[in-house]
């Protein structure tokens, strides 16, 4: 059996999706309140703040996922985040559970400098600190023996459905409405992001290849990285309609803080949109050079479609 903790997510929801029907119909989809995807499935209710709660949710479980999302409040992540984290390597060490982790690139440096596995740890902002804390105590419970994992790391999301992220909330979102797309600091920077549901597929890959373990893989993504005056660009041909669009300065956005606790809590992360933001995944496609990305052009197309 396979577990996801957290399957109410996109990305959850997407990679219950996979595994079902490429490697296995026996999971266990866990969550606060898990709803079934297919019939076969087993749903937990489970608090992953409870250590009890998370191992009687792994236990019996060859492979768990730990794909939790939170809402993006700094406070709630430094809270909640790093004893989930304890929470899962506690259960998977104890029962002998292999542990795949769903991680992100805020802890990486906000510059224009290629990412790749190796890339340091520089954490500039409260939730980027919380991000390499629990990625720390993973790596630090891999290197010890205690569990035998595997980080599954991904860039900014776009997709369908319940995506969140920057780029579909600011841009894709409002185009998708008929309405007026902000962009955040500048059109002009090469974006590097992640179709969610090729960040499902490719961690259901990972994590069924019992030799990608004990590292940590980018996740695939389309090479031909564009900017967002280009993706807005792609986005008129397909919904064959000029848009307008505003950049929002950090001025702007240092002015909208003062009233919206959204602009708030995305306030440490502006500086990435300020630079190139080059997420390298070739590791990956080195390694599994059978999988195929979905290129910006068919994402938007899909967006465009209804997802």
């Amino acid at each position: 059996m396979q577990a996801i903790l957290g399957a109410s997510g996109q990305i959850g929801t997407e990679l219950a999706k996979e595994l079902h029907a490429s490697y296995t119909t026996d999971l266990r989809l866990v969550s606060r309140k898990p709803v079934r995807l297919h019939d076969s499935d087993q749903l937990v209710a489970a608090d992953l703040m409870s250590a009890q709660q998370t191992a009687d949710a792994v236990a019996g479980s060859e492979i768990a996922y730990l794909t939790v999302g939170l809402p993006p409040k700094a406070a709630l992540w430094a809270e909640q985040l790093p004893v989930m984290m304890q929470n899962t390597i506690d259960a998977c060490a104890k029962y002998g559970t292999k542990l795949v982790f769903f991680d992100n690139t805020y802890m990486y440096p906000k510059t224009s400098a290629p990412q790749t596995e190796q890339t340091p740890f520089e954490p500039v902002g409260p939730k980027a600190v919380t991000r390499a804390l629990i990625a720390t105590m993973l790596l630090d419970a891999m290197a010890s023996g205690q569990v035998e994992a595997v980080i599954c790391r991904a860039p900014e999301f776009y997709g369908p459905d319940k995506t969140q992220g920057v780029t579909n909330s600011l841009v894709l979102d409002p185009i998708a409405a008929d309405a007026k797309p902000r962009v955040p600091i500048s059109d002009r920077t090469l974006r590097t992001l992640i179709w969610t549901p090729d960040a499902s597929r490719a961690m259901a890959l990972v994590g069924n290849t019992p030799d990608a373990y004990g590292q940590t893989w980018h996740l695939p993504c389309d090479d031909d990285r564009r900017t967002y005056a280009q993706l807005i660009e792609v986005a008129a041909g397909l919904w064959q309609r000029p848009i307008r669009y505003r950049v929002v300065s950090k001025a702007d956005f240092g002015i909208a803080r003062l009233f919206s606790e959204q602009v708030r809590e995305i306030w440490e992360l502006l500086p990435r949109y300020a630079v190139d933001n080059i997420f390298v995944s070739d590791k990956f496609k080195d390694r599994f050079g059978e999988f195929v990305t979905t290129s910006y052009p068919q994402g938007l197309a899909a967006l465009r479609a209804g997802g």
